[in-house]
């Protein structure tokens, strides 16, 4: 069949500048593939160099007119629909390769020599090579489409309406470009449907980028949470749950034999059967041994022949201190629904959860240490309560009753004996009764006798009452109904801060009126101290307040011995308020 036509100089230079666009594509995607190292860009800087070859042998047959040309110009335009395609294909959800597809790509080269050299018809020779070309092009900018919907990439919505776009265009060559027709804005118009192609794929990596780094950003918030290792680990395989086009995510941590152990699944993996489970092991372990990112390729793993096929599922390698620490594996839809493109970006990746579930770990360690610290913090207060409780009752019960029938006797010898011995005998019961009298304030000090006698409100208020005659200042009292029994250890904390707390207004508030109050709430009995004084400095607080006065300081471990709070705070209308706070239950004691 004579194919040949006259080729005008306007249709020579628009088939240059196509040439030179394709080829400047084809750069651009072997840059990105040699920065990135992605499989499917290495497809698309194909796709474009074939596209620039098929460019290339239709020059050379508008210049010399040989068939042999024409004939190599219609196999590497069906060969470059193949390579578009397959590249977006690559791209859009990194399916399995199978050589039975590589027999497609015949189809060009065969219908090509029978078009060329056996048929006589244009149209007969024309129309099959343009439907393979336009269906070709119309899959691409289906698998786009797909990509658009999964993800709701916008990039991926403009390349699907550009391949779509110009599929429709693909058919108007025999009925206008192969007549010369529609030369030379055939060309500009493919040159276009490039560029607008090129623009797309570059919005592709800038968006992958965007993705991957607000992941990142994602997830590190998440995994700065504190929570323990088991709450870390739940949170890790959820957290890519809510990527687009990820269905599944399993985390495997390993143990002191080095087997892998899952801790957590979410998704897909959460109904892995024994099959996939040990399957999923195998990749796990292979993580271990190589510290590497991998693809993963068990059929078991990918739900090959389940109905359910998942075209990516990936390990990540969980790196710590000093080694890898586990692997998480996830399951999606699309490729690399964490983007960012670069496989460095995976790695790092794993490496901040790994961190994190180390960190997990140390958190769960201190917390057991510190719950230990804390027990032995309150048996400490415990003990030092029960000793100073005993120690008071011997004060009281023996070496005060001692003193006192010592003055008994005393007092009797003194109406016997002579005056000047009598003198001297009531200087020496003097003596006994400030003995006495420092004993009792030695006993009160150790152990509050009020609280004994009448119970921690009717203690406080005594107190209160005792401060309001000795200080002058107008000081009201109130107690909230129904307040629980505390530990005798707790009573005494509160004991001691009320007594702290307005020996510390006498001293430096200069208030005129003090308010206390006493109340039940959240498990803790509450005191509260009020005055209408100077106020604190700008500068102060509560650890400024311990490290200036022992009183406070001393306050302030007994509290936080019994797993109670302690805050002193001033008010902008001037005055300042000590809240005391202990459990209504005892801590208990080791």
């Amino acid at each position: 069949m004579d194919l040949t036509v006259p080729a005008s100089a306007a249709e020579l230079s628009a088939a240059v500048f196509q040439a030179a666009i394709t080829g400047g594509l084809t750069i651009l995607c072997l840059l990105l593939y040699r920065r990135y190292g992605k499989t499917y860009l290495g497809f698309w800087a194909l796709a474009w160099a074939v596209y620039t070859t098929r460019m290339g042998a239709i020059l050379a047959f508008l210049v010399t007119q040989n068939p042999l040309w024409l004939f190599w110009h219609q196999v590497t335009t069906g060969w470059t629909a193949l390579a578009l395609l397959v590249a977006a294909w690559v791209f859009a959800s990194a399916p399995r390769w199978r050589w039975s597809y590589a027999l497609v790509a015949l189809f060009p080269l065969a219908w090509s020599y029978v078009a060329i050299y056996r048929l006589d018809s244009f149209f007969l020779a024309a129309w099959p090579a343009v439907l393979f070309l336009s269906v070709a092009t119309f899959f691409t900018g289906w698998t786009f489409f797909a990509y658009y919907r999964r993800l709701g990439s916008g990039a991926g919505a403009l390349l699907s309406v550009s391949f779509l776009l110009w599929g429709v265009h693909h058919l108007d060559y025999p009925l206008l470009r192969a007549r010369g027709i529609w030369n030379p804005w055939g060309y500009y118009l493919d040159v276009f449907f490039a560029l607008l192609v090129g623009t797309g794929l570059l919005l592709l990596v800038l968006d992958d980028l965007a993705r991957g780094v607000q992941t990142l950003s994602t997830l590190s918030g998440d995994l700065q949470s504190g929570a323990d290792r088991e709450a870390a680990a739940e949170q890790i395989v959820k957290r890519p749950m809510t990527l687009p086009a990820v269905e599944g995510s399993a985390l495997y941590l390993y143990g002191e034999e080095g087997s892998p152990q899952r801790v957590a699944a979410a998704g897909v993996c959460a109904s892995w059967g024994p099959v996939s489970e040990e399957a999923a092991s195998r990749v796990a372990a292979r993580v271990r041994e190589s510290g590497m990112l991998e693809l993963v390729r068990e059929p078991e793993v990918l739900g090959a022949g389940t109905g359910f096929d998942h075209p990516y599922v990936v390990a990540l390698p969980l790196l710590g201190e000093p080694d890898v620490i586990g692997s998480m594996i996830v399951v999606g839809s699309a490729r690399d629904p964490f983007a960012a493109l670069d496989d460095r970006f995976l790695v790092a990746l794993g490496q901040q959860v790994g961190a994190a579930l180390q960190n997990a770990d140390l958190t769960r360690r201190l917390q057991i240490r510190t719950a230990d610290m804390e027990r032995l913090a309150a048996a400490m207060v415990h003990q030092h309560e029960e000793e100073r409780a005993r120690l008071s009752r011997e004060l009281h019960d023996e070496t005060a009753q001692v003193l006192a029938a010592l003055n008994f006797q005393l007092a009797a010898m003194q109406n016997d004996c002579p005056e000047p011995l009598a003198q001297g005998l009531g200087r020496a019961r003097e003596l006994l009764k400030e003995g006495i009298r420092s004993i009792r304030t030695v006993t009160d000090d150790l152990r509050p006798p009020l609280l004994d006698e009448l119970g921690l409100v009717r203690a406080l208020r005594a107190l209160v009452d005792d401060f309001r005659e000795q200080s002058g200042l107008a000081i009201d009292f109130h107690t909230a109904d129904g307040i629980p029994d505390l530990a005798p250890e707790g009573e005494v904390a509160l004991f001691r801060a009320l007594q702290e707390g307005l020996a510390n207004v006498a001293r430096h508030a200069q208030a005129s009126s003090i308010h206390v109050e006493l109340q039940s709430m959240n498990g803790r009995a509450e005191l509260c101290v009020r005055d209408d004084g100077l106020g604190l400095g700008e500068d102060d607080d509560v650890f400024d307040r311990a490290a200036r006065r022992g009183g406070l300081s001393g306050m302030h471990q007994r509290i936080s011995a019994l797993g109670g709070h302690l805050a002193l705070e001033g008010s902008p209308e001037g005055g300042a308020s000590l809240t005391v706070g202990v459990p209504t239950q005892p801590k208990e004691t080791v």
